[in-house]
C-alpha cells in the first residue's frame, strides 16, 4: 500500500494505491467508493474485497475519495483525474465502482474516461439532482447524471460488466440491468441486497474474471 496519493486535477481528492502481492503489474483499477454524503470512501469493504483479489492478480488497484461534494459532476471528474494518473503509469486501466461508484464508473466511461474495461456494482439509474428550472440548457442542470443514458452511449462491443442484488431495495438498480442486457453487455445477479454483506469474496472474483482477460496483464517477475 503507497502513501495517501493527490490525484491531479486541483479538487483534494486522494487516494492510496493498493500494490499486487507478486511481479511488476501493467494494469491497474481504478475502484470509485460510494456515496461519500453517506459515509462512502475508499476504505470501503466491498472496494477493499476488489482490491484483494486484483492483487492476486498481479494486478494493481487505486482505491480513492472524492474531492469537495459537487453533486456527482465534480465526483465524475474526480474519476476521469484518477484514471489519467493510472494512464501515466500502466499500460491498461479499467474502472471499478459501488452503488455512486459504480454509476459514476459508467458515466465516466461514456465521457471520455480512457479505459480497457468497466465494472459497476449496484449501480443506480441517476445521479445528483433534477433541473430547478426545467426549460434551462443541459449544462445549467445541477449534478444530473443519466446513468442509464450514458451506459446506452457506449460502443457495444466495449466491455461493460453491471453486477447486481436481486434484493436491493436502495439503489435503482433495475433499468441499469434491462440497459446493460438490451445493449449484451455482461450482467450478473446475486441472491443479495444493496450492499452483498458476507458476499463481498464472491462478488470481487466474479469482477476479477472479468476484468482480467480484458487487462491482458504482462507481468516482470
Amino acid at each position: 500500500m503507497s502513501d495517501p496519493i493527490l490525484l491531479p486535477g486541483g479538487r483534494d481528492a486522494r487516494g492510496t494505491l493498493d500494490e499486487a502481492t507478486e511481479g511488476t503489474p501493467s494494469a491497474c483499477v481504478v475502484a470509485c467508493p460510494p456515496h461519500p454524503q453517506h459515509g462512502g470512501n475508499r476504505r470501503d469493504q466491498r472496494l477493499r474485497a476488489v482490491s484483494d483479489e486484483l492483487g492476486n492478480r498481479r494486478i494493481d488497484c487505486l482505491r480513492f475519495d472524492y474531492g469537495p461534494w459537487d453533486g456527482g459532476r465534480g465526483e465524475r471528474t474526480d474519476v476521469r483525474n484518477a484514471v489519467a494518473w493510472a494512464r501515466e503509469r500502466y499500460e491498461r486501466v479499467a474502472l471499478f465502482g459501488f452503488s455512486f461508484g459504480g454509476a459514476l464508473a459508467l458515466s465516466a466511461v461514456a465521457t471520455g474516461a480512457d479505459v480497457d474495461a468497466v465494472s459497476a456494482l449496484a449501480p443506480p439509474a441517476h445521479l445528483g439532482a433534477e433541473r430547478s428550472d426545467p426549460d434551462a440548457p443541459d449544462d445549467e442542470e445541477i449534478g444530473g447524471v443519466d446513468v442509464v443514458a450514458d451506459l446506452e452511449a457506449l460502443a457495444p462491443d466495449f466491455p461493460v460488466q453491471v453486477v447486481y442484488g436481486a434484493r436491493d431495495d436502495i439503489a435503482d438498480v433495475g433499468p441499469v440491468v434491462d440497459a446493460a442486457r438490451r445493449r449484451g453487455f455482461e450482467v450478473v445477479e446475486f441472491a443479495a441486497d444493496h450492499f452483498f454483506i458476507g458476499q463481498e469474496a464472491k462478488v470481487a472474483a466474479v469482477v476479477g474474471d472479468f476484468l482480467e482477460p480484458h487487462l491482458q496483464v504482462e507481468t516482470s517477475l
